[in-house]
């Protein structure tokens, strides 16, 4: 599948006449370049209907993302729900601000940590996996190398009470989990979400959100800042 077929569920949510958020340029130009040309990955803060952690990793051109309500963890010992969403520009890991209040996931955003990712999944034999494909079979590891998140994780899809209880229709449901030991496991946890900062602006949620010059949508200029 394109890259514009990968978007359509999120372009067919959102008004972009009414909101900031990026429509997707489709140039994969977001974020800092690294040498070794790793792809990128973003935490996002989201204090919408319900205040959850956004976990969003660059793959085949697209961040695939997940929900997950308690935010990801660097104790080896949480295990994350992560509910899967519709796939985001890459252009979208820059993004903070206020989606306005009745527009699709109305509310504030920060961006509470970023990076790149390196890839980590192997098969039977000891063959190294492409990353979409280990996703597409429901196990994928990889190691962040983000501002605050550091260190060997995975995401596994599983079939169970979770996926009975969001109903037939719901996309079957993940957990993220830290794995292994390292930097950044001993702290352990995720921050209070409302204290926690941007590593973008330094904002918090409350301080974007009474920012008026945060990125939102004044009905009447026609959208934009």
């Amino acid at each position: 599948m394109g890259e514009e077929d990968d978007l359509r569920t999120y372009r067919g949510k959102r008004h972009f006449d009414r909101t900031s958020e990026p429509r997707g340029s489709g140039a994969a130009d977001a974020g800092p370049p690294t040498a070794q040309g790793d792809p990128s990955f973003v935490v996002q803060i989201h204090d919408a209907s319900s205040l959850h952690l956004d976990f969003r990793l660059e793959v085949d051109g697209v961040l695939k993302s997940w929900s997950v309500p308690k935010g990801p963890s660097t104790d080896p010992r949480d295990k994350r729900l992560a509910l899967p969403t519709e796939d985001h520009p890459l252009d979208y890991q820059d993004f903070e601000g206020v989606i306005p209040r009745g527009e699709y996931g109305g509310g504030t955003v920060i961006v509470w940590d970023r990076g790149t990712y390196r890839p980590t999944s192997h098969d039977k034999r000891d063959r190294p996996v492409p990353f979409g494909q280990a996703l597409e079979h429901g196990h994928a590891t990889f190691v962040l190398h983000g501002e605050k998140l550091r260190g060997q994780y995975a995401l596994t899809r599983f079939h169970g009470r979770e996926e009975e209880r969001h109903g037939p229709a719901a996309k079957p449901p993940w957990l993220l989990v830290r794995t292994g030991s390292g930097r950044g496991a001993a702290h352990g946890g995720t921050p209070d979400p409302r204290r926690a900062r941007s590593v973008r602006s330094g904002r918090t949620l409350r301080q974007m959100a009474e920012d008026p010059d945060a990125e939102t949508w004044n009905p009447g200029s026609g959208g934009g800042r």
